[in-house]
C-alpha cells in the first residue's frame, strides 16, 4: 500500500509540476527506481502516465493557446517528429545515454529563461513586423531537437522549451507556458504510443494507472495555480525548480 500511494503521490506531483514549469519526470523516475522496478520500464510506464496530466494541463491553458493557431502549425509537427525519434531512440540506444547531458541541458535551458525578458525587449525594438525566416526555422528546429530529448527521457523538457522560445520569441510567459504545454503532451502521447507498439512488454501497467490518476488530478491542479501567479513569479518559480532538479542529478543520482 505504501508502494501504492507513493507512486499515485508522485504522480500527482510530477503532473502539477509539468503544468507550470516542466520536469515533473524528475519526481516519478526515481520514485520508481526507489522501488526496484528496471531504467526502462520505469522510463516507459512513467512516459504513458504522464500524458493525461499534460491534457489536463493543456485544456487548463486553452485559453493562452487562443489565437495561436499559426505558430502550433509549425511546432507541433516538429515536436511530433521529435518525440517519436527519442522514443525508438530509448529502445536502440543505453538507458544512460542522454542523462549523462541533461545537466547541461537543463543549465542552458534556466540561462535562456533568465535572459529571455531582456532579449524579448531587444528584439521587439528592432523589430515590429514579425519573427524572421531564420529565426523562425531557429524555433522549429530547437523544438525537433527538444522533442527527441522529451521522447527519449524528458526530465526538464518543459524548462528547455521555455528557455527557447523566450529568447527566440515575443510572446508573454504565459502564452509560452500554454505552448509548452501543448507540445510536450504531444511528444508524451506520441512517445507514448511508440512505447506500445514495438515495446509492450516494457509496459508495466499498474505504474501507468496510478502515475495517471495522480498526473490528471495534478494536471488540473497546476493549471489552476499556474494561471494565477504573476510572470515574474511564474519565471522565478520555473528557475526554482530548474535548480533543484539540477542539483538532484548532479549530486543525488
Amino acid at each position: 500500500m505504501l508502494e501504492l500511494f507513493a507512486i499515485f503521490a508522485a504522480g500527482f506531483w510530477a503532473g502539477m509540476i509539468n503544468v507550470v514549469v516542466g520536469s515533473g519526470t524528475l519526481v516519478t523516475f526515481p520514485t520508481l527506481l526507489l522501488f526496484g522496478y528496471p531504467p526502462l520500464v520505469a522510463n516507459v510506464s512513467n512516459n504513458i502516465g504522464l500524458v493525461g496530466g499534460g491534457i489536463t494541463g493543456t485544456w487548463g491553458y486553452r485559453s493562452e493557446l487562443a489565437g495561436q493557431g499559426a505558430r502550433l502549425r509549425l511546432l507541433l509537427p516538429a515536436s511530433a517528429a521529435g518525440g517519436i525519434t527519442g522514443a525508438l531512440l530509448l529502445l536502440v540506444l543505453p538507458v544512460g545515454a542522454f542523462r549523462a547531458i541533461v545537466p547541461v541541458l537543463i543549465t542552458i535551458g534556466l540561462v535562456m529563461v533568465v535572459a529571455g525578458p531582456a532579449m524579448q525587449r531587444r528584439a521587439a525594438r528592432r523589430r515590429a513586423t514579425g519573427e524572421s525566416p531564420a529565426r523562425r526555422v531557429a524555433i522549429v528546429a530547437g523544438v525537433f531537437l527538444l522533442g527527441i530529448y522529451g521522447g527519449y527521457f524528458g526530465a526538464a523538457q518543459g524548462v528547455l522549451i521555455v528557455g527557447l522560445l523566450s529568447v527566440l520569441t515575443t510572446q508573454s510567459i504565459q502564452s509560452i507556458t500554454g505552448l509548452k504545454n501543448l507540445l510536450t503532451t504531444a511528444v508524451n502521447a506520441l512517445a507514448a504510443i511508440t512505447f506500445m507498439i514495438v515495446s509492450w512488454d516494457s509496459v508495466d501497467w499498474r505504474v501507468v494507472a496510478l502515475i495517471a490518476a495522480g498526473a490528471t488530478l495534478g494536471g488540473l491542479a497546476g493549471a489552476r495555480f499556474g494561471r494565477r501567479l504573476s510572470p515574474f513569479l511564474l519565471r522565478g518559480l520555473i528557475i526554482l525548480i530548474g535548480l533543484i532538479a539540477l542539483a538532484r542529478l548532479l549530486f543525488f543520482s
